[in-house]
């Protein structure tokens, strides 16, 4: 029998560590191709790129595996894996990370490990978006291997019945404090932002980013919650982003 074929890709660039974790796990299950972006993407989101031409190179990063790296966004790399690179092949599986930092909660917005997974979702493929808690560029990716190995092993197994997308953040601990996985709903929490101004040489104001990363949710069964208590959390996502509880409330505005 063929192998599946398993397209990997990040945001954190073709280079990264936790992409060549993914890569050599991704190829004991199935035949691998990497479509990545050349430099690191982190907190493009769903961004494409319309307003400039999209190059790819092919790149001798792992031996043994067909890879390229892409001028574009994490987004931009899947849709040209599907429609260039392999055109007319059946993806079995796209897997994006594995992200050096976690993605919990609100951060799946912003995030562009999770945008590229959601992109291969819009088009019907199960994906898989990993992350680890750990934003160091020398984190210590050995211990969740295993886990990450069962998540993609277990995902290949069986169609999901309902979506495409998991949502997979790994807490930052040694391999025997890991307690398992826990499915979970996306916390409530979100950003308090703030920004910092300072001058340039020309006396120009500038803004830099900051802020805190608020939990207001109590939860027992929330993402943020099994990561702080030593669980990989496994949040099945979609794309459909609409608030199906506020359908019925608002059916007055219609003859408003």
């Amino acid at each position: 029998m063929s192998k599946p074929l398993i397209l990997v890709t990040n945001d954190d660039g073709i280079v990264a560590p936790g992409i060549r974790v993914l890569v050599e796990l991704a190829a004991e299950l199935g035949e691998v191709v990497v479509v990545a972006p050349d430099s690191p993407q982190s907190g493009q989101g769903h961004a494409i790129t319309i307003h400039d031409p999209l190059r790819l190179k092919k790149a001798n990063i792992f031996p043994g595996i067909e890879a390229w790296e892409c001028s574009g966004t994490p987004v931009d790399c899947v849709k040209l894996a599907k429609h260039v690179v392999l055109k007319d092949r059946p993806i079995a599986l796209c897997v994006s990370g594995i992200n050096h930092g976690t993605n919990a909660s609100i951060n799946i917005i912003y995030s562009g490990t999770l945008s590229a997974a959601m992109e291969a979702s819009v088009e019907n493929i199960r994906s898989i978006g990993f992350s680890l808690d750990d934003f160091s560029f020398d984190a210590d990716f050995k211990p969740c291997k295993p886990w990450v190995r069962k998540i993609m092993e277990y995902t290949l197994a069986r169609p999901f019945e309902h979506g495409n997308l998991l949502n997979v953040n790994i807490p930052k601990l040694a391999a025997d404090k890991l307690r398992g996985i826990r499915i979970c709903r996306q916390a409530d929490a979100r950003w308090v932002e703030n920004f910092m101004e300072g001058h340039d040489p020309s006396g120009q104001p500038y803004y830099w980013l900051t802020g805190e990363f608020v939990n207001h949710d109590k939860g027992e069964d929330t993402d943020v919650w099994a990561l702080h208590n030593g669980f990989i959390s496994v949040v099945p996502s979609m794309h459909d982003l609409t608030n199906y509880k506020a359908l019925s409330s608002l059916n007055d505005l219609e003859s408003y």
